[in-house]
């Protein structure tokens, strides 16, 4: 089988950022599928999950209500390793330009009084919330691209070399 895009990112060397993850390209018009990584994979301790359930909650709710960016909204949630999350968008945009969104996006969490959509009739795990631990999370993952706006590894993902035989085996740089 062929190694998915995202699995080709050396995960040994990302570190916390906004990064483009992959573009689809659909007829008329593309979908880009965004990393927004948190945390450090495989160095830092994950998002705690009730947090990273909070903060899709409230991201979400921001995103779909921007008014320059509702209407290109597609996705938004969190990655099963729990380091951060997907954002899917219409369009191809570099993450530089997604990035005042992004930081708006993060700093509205600080501003959250409640997290949004969470009745039982609204979300499957209504009781899995932590709205302080998200606040917490946002304000460090803020500070951070804010410390880091003109650092560009937060915008360029770190790539594995792949070297394949001629036999299709595949073997990774160290």
């Amino acid at each position: 089988m062929e190694l998915i895009q995202s699995f080709s990112v050396d995960h040994t060397r990302i570190v916390p950022g906004i990064f483009v993850s992959r573009v689809d390209h659909l007829g008329d018009y593309s979908l880009t599928t965004y990393d927004i990584r948190l945390k450090r994979p495989n160095i830092e301790p994950v998002i705690d999950i009730a947090a990273a359930h909070s903060l899709e909650h409230i991201i979400a709710t921001y995103l779909r209500n921007d008014p320059d960016w509702k209407d290109d909204v597609i996705y938004w949630g969190p990655m099963g390793c729990l380091t951060g999350f997907y954002l899917i968008l219409k369009g191809n945009r570099t993450p530089a330009e997604i990035y005042g969104l992004i930081l708006n996006a993060f700093r509205s969490v600080g501003d959250s009084q409640a997290v949004p959509g969470v009745a039982p009739e609204n979300c499957g795990r209504c009781l899995m919330h932590d709205l302080g631990m998200a606040k917490w999370y946002a304000k460090e993952f803020a500070d951070y691209l804010e410390a880091n706006a003109d650092n560009n590894a937060i915008f360029e993902y770190p790539k594995s070399e792949r070297l394949i035989t001629d036999k299709g085996q595949h073997f990774y740089d160290s």
